[in-house]
């Protein structure tokens, strides 16, 4: 069963308070509370919201108002690890490196994925059905510099 089956928003978000704060503190990490810390490092304009304590559970980030979701940005970046580390979908770790090489840098070719990511669950999640990896590939692919 995957590890983020049986939690809620709130209870995702807390993973990433108390990985964060544990860091902090020189606590030994969980290996997924390594990978959340890592991700969070990456991202100094989010350490302060998941430094701001139980009060970041609650917020709200929506386009309306211009925000960027953090917790969903990271988790993204943590969802297209999982892909690259598994190559799953098929073909998507030579991909990732190509776009790594071209851009000259892992963290932005992430930044750069992310978008296809979201467009692929968002297409999947208004047809019902599993998202179209044949088209998440292709996007991927065209991403341009």
């Amino acid at each position: 069963m995957p590890v983020f089956h049986d939690q809620g928003r709130a209870g995702l978000r807390r993973m990433y308070l108390e990985a964060w704060r544990k860091h902090l503190e020189g606590r030994p990490l969980q290996p997924l509370e390594d990978q959340l810390v890592r991700v969070i490092e990456q991202h100094p304009e989010y350490q302060a919201i998941v430094s701001g304590g139980e009060d970041a559970v609650e917020l709200e980030f929506t386009p309306e108002t211009g925000q960027v979701n953090p917790f969903l940005h990271m988790g993204m970046h943590l969802a297209i690890r999982e892909q690259v580390a598994t190559d799953r979908p098929r073909g998507i770790a030579n991909v990732y490196r190509d776009l790594a090489r071209r851009f000259g840098d892992a963290l932005e070719a992430e930044h750069r994925m992310i978008d296809c990511l979201g467009e692929a669950l968002w297409r999947s999640q208004r047809s019902g059905l599993p998202p179209d990896e044949a088209a998440y590939l292709e996007a991927l692919r065209r991403i341009s510099v």
